[in-house]
């Protein structure tokens, strides 16, 4: 069984790191991250937008969203979330 909850905790703990890495074209504005989403056609930044203190994010201009950094690692990468949580897990070095 997989430990959401610790994976969540360890990627909130390195979330600017991970967002650079995820959607380098994005930029800190106060406590979130704004980029073009990079799942459809975006042109310009400001839809796409990730609360670095939470994880929770959200494209405004699809409705998509999600309330934690494994849903986001699903999200970007089109995979499920127990895949994510793996992924993001062996990523950080956190026992799953």
């Amino acid at each position: 069984m997989l430990d959401f909850a610790r994976i969540n905790a360890a990627a909130i703990a390195a979330l600017p790191s991970l967002l650079a890495r995820w959607l380098p074209d994005g930029r800190r504005v106060g406590h979130e991250w704004v980029a073009r989403n990079p799942r459809r056609s975006d042109r310009n930044p400001g839809s796409f937008r990730v609360n670095m203190n939470t994880g929770k994010w959200a494209d405004f201009a699809t409705d998509e969203c999600g309330g934690d950094p494994v849903s986001l690692a699903a999200y970007l990468a089109g995979t499920g979330q127990a895949e994510a949580a793996r992924a993001l897990a062996d990523m950080l070095g956190v026992d799953a």
